[in-house]
């Protein structure tokens, strides 16, 4: 060091803290990539992304070869600062050299150039990343050594894995999801959060109840079941006898238009029109629904519970609502039929509505996770079945039983406006 120059070792340091500059950010750019991009690009055929993503499989090589080399160059700058401050103050120097090293690393060697990759990671770590795999080639005997130092007192510790873990949870999938912004459209956001969260419903959730399901009895007159097969909203009609526990099958409406349009429509000929009964347990989370319905060729089924019972109905739509949203011809989507607006702010709601449809519907936040109506919910509130004009709160939501008859809740008034969130 004698026989070097001052100016020599002043342009000595300058490069040095640069060189530590450069595993400063390639530490942080490599560190920060987006691996789901990372992956993506390297796909694409990006030789920067490849390397990148090669090297991170292992981090803790690519950590320990970073660290090497910046601490390496981080020691000979500090000795060499401290003998320029040695030569320009003497003594005193070395106190001056020190503080002003210590400034310079920070400033230049490490906070500047970790925020610039941290703001521009792939354009910082894809470039370095080829000098990186040489170095690692070049220091791989001292980077073993380390890492095996390093990987006992990780064991000792208990951490056994030091490979990368780039898997994600539901609810961080969720996450990504909401945070996407401007980049998946909020229609698609919701179609993707609404498919994860097809295993937490189940057919039972979504079904058409039994009181609701268009089915027609086949020992009425066959007038009436011809008007009620001509009048169907549905594609797909239950048939029964006298009670829906003892059903038939399904006829699909193209079969009986076709048996009318060749004057053979009877009730014979629209019993061997009928399709096999497929039934479903009422508990069937929608996604496994969703893939049995797929693999039986099946578009809707019959909901039974434990003991056989049969409980409503669910199809395929149905399902595919739950994830795309309700289907209509027109661009506005159509208010329910069941929840109609008052003047002062109150809602008339038919009490047999779904909570999960009224929830979706007025983004409200009934729980949903016991009964499947409001008249569900307030007799298993009240224990009983109240009167007409009873007044309570439920989950922060004032509601007024308006009416009920036959033993059950037909419409109740729901005042949004008093909501006042649980405690």
């Amino acid at each position: 060091m004698e026989t070097i120059s001052t100016s020599a070792l002043i342009t000595i340091l300058i490069v040095l803290v640069l060189i530590s500059a450069y595993f400063s950010g390639s530490e942080t750019a490599m560190m920060t990539l987006n691996r789901y991009r990372l992956r993506h690009l390297a796909t694409k055929g990006n030789k920067g992304a490849k390397r990148a993503q090669s090297m991170l499989e292992r981090p803790d090589k690519l950590i320990g070869l970073i660290l090497i080399g910046n601490n390496l160059v981080n020691i000979l700058a500090s000795s060499i600062a401290t003998i320029l401050g040695m030569r320009l103050w003497g003594d005193l120097g070395v106190a001056i050299a020190t503080g002003v090293l210590t400034l310079v690393v920070l400033v230049f060697a490490e906070v500047t150039p970790k925020t610039i990759a941290a703001m521009h990671p792939e354009k910082i770590a894809f470039p370095s990343s080829w000098l990186l795999k040489i170095l690692l080639v070049v220091l791989a005997p001292l980077v073993i050594v380390v890492n095996a130092i390093t990987g006992t007192f990780l064991r000792i510790l208990g951490v056994k894995s030091i490979h990368n873990n780039d898997a994600l949870s539901q609810e961080e999938l969720r996450t990504v999801v909401n945070e996407a912004g401007t980049l998946i459209p909020q229609q698609h956001q919701e179609m993707l959060i609404s498919i994860m969260d097809l295993e937490n419903v189940t057919v039972e959730d979504i079904m058409v109840p039994r009181s609701d399901v268009y089915a027609i009895n086949i020992n009425d007159d066959f007038k009436s079941i011809n008007k009620q097969v001509i009048n169907s909203p549905h594609t797909r009609v239950l048939l029964y006898r006298d009670n829906i526990d003892d059903v038939v099958g399904f006829v699909h409406l193209r079969d009986a238009l076709r048996l009318q349009s060749k004057n053979q429509f009877t009730k014979s000929s629209l019993l061997r029109a009928v399709k096999e009964l497929y039934f479903v347990p009422e508990g069937t989370p929608l996604n496994v629904q969703l893939n049995n319905f797929k693999q039986n060729k099946q578009r809707c089924a019959l909901v039974v519970d434990e003991y056989g019972d049969i409980q409503g109905l669910v199809t395929l739509e149905d399902i595919l609502e739950e994830i795309v949203g309700e289907f209509t011809t027109s661009m506005i989507p159509a208010p329910s039929e069941d929840i109609f607006p008052q003047q002062d702010g109150s809602y008339l709601i038919e009490a047999s509505i779904n909570l999960r449809e009224l929830n979706k519907e007025m983004q409200w936040h009934f729980p949903i996770d016991g009964p499947k109506t409001i008249n569900g919910l307030i007799v298993e509130y009240l224990e009983d079945i109240p009167a007409a004009h009873t007044s309570m709160r439920i989950a922060g939501y004032p509601i007024e039983v308006v009416d009920v008859a036959n033993n059950m809740i037909k419409t109740v008034r729901v005042q949004p406006q008093y909501y006042q969130a649980p405690i």
